[in-house]
């Protein structure tokens, strides 16, 4: 892995908790579905849809976590209403893989697809943030499966929904989608400081219809 670089985000930038949450000691696990299975020689990371020069890019395991390794001090923030302040994520930044696999012109927002389908909407302003990173480790420990092993994303200005465990790639889209939350009720923005967590609250231009 390549040298680490530090980025703070989070408990750096804020003096308390977004409204509505309370400070979590420990690390609960929530997710929806069963945690599955990793097998390194089947697990690939693709980037598709609207990229620069039309082609789909793949990565293996192996070549996935070669890629540059940096560190993001940053909080999470889960819909639920708990907060986990000031964690060490350590992995892939997502400017790293706008920079290897460039999104097209005209590309607005990504859809971040992980195992089983699933699936969260980050505008590419969001998903392009120094602090948003595809995650491997947490305080210098690899992620556990029940965590998102082999790879979560952290959007840690957005709800943790926003990030999703077992990420397996990305698509570029060139018009906002809602993805598998945000079809089922939730904000199609989810920022805690705003408290953004239900689409009944959604502005007019804050997410296409549902």
């Amino acid at each position: 892995m390549g040298q680490p670089v530090e980025r703070e985000s989070g408990a750096a930038a804020h003096s308390e908790l977004p409204p509505g949450q309370r400070l979590q000691r420990g690390w609960p696990v929530t997710h929806y579905g069963p945690v599955p299975k990793f097998r390194p020689e089947r697990w690939e990371f693709r980037v598709f849809g609207a990229t620069a020069d039309g082609e789909k890019r793949c990565w293996t395991h192996e070549e996935f976590t070669a890629l540059p390794y940096a560190t993001v001090l940053a909080d999470l923030h889960c819909v639920t209403k708990f907060s986990m302040i000031g964690a060490e994520w350590g992995g892939i930044p997502a400017r790293t893989i706008l920079e290897t696999a460039p999104p097209a012109p005209g590309v607005t927002h990504v859809m971040v697809w992980a195992e089983y389908g699933f699936s969260s909407n980050v505008r590419l302003s969001d998903f392009a943030s120094e602090s948003t990173i595809f995650a491997t480790h947490k305080d210098g420990e690899l992620l556990t499966a029940e965590h998102g092993f082999p790879l979560r994303l952290v959007v840690p200005h957005l709800y943790a929904w926003k990030g999703p465990k077992w990420v397996r790639g990305v698509e570029y889209m060139t018009a906002d989608r809602r993805g598998f939350w945000e079809e089922r009720g939730y904000h199609n923005i989810g920022d805690p400081w705003r408290e953004q967590r239900y689409s009944y609250q959604e502005e007019p231009g804050e997410g296409p219809e549902l």
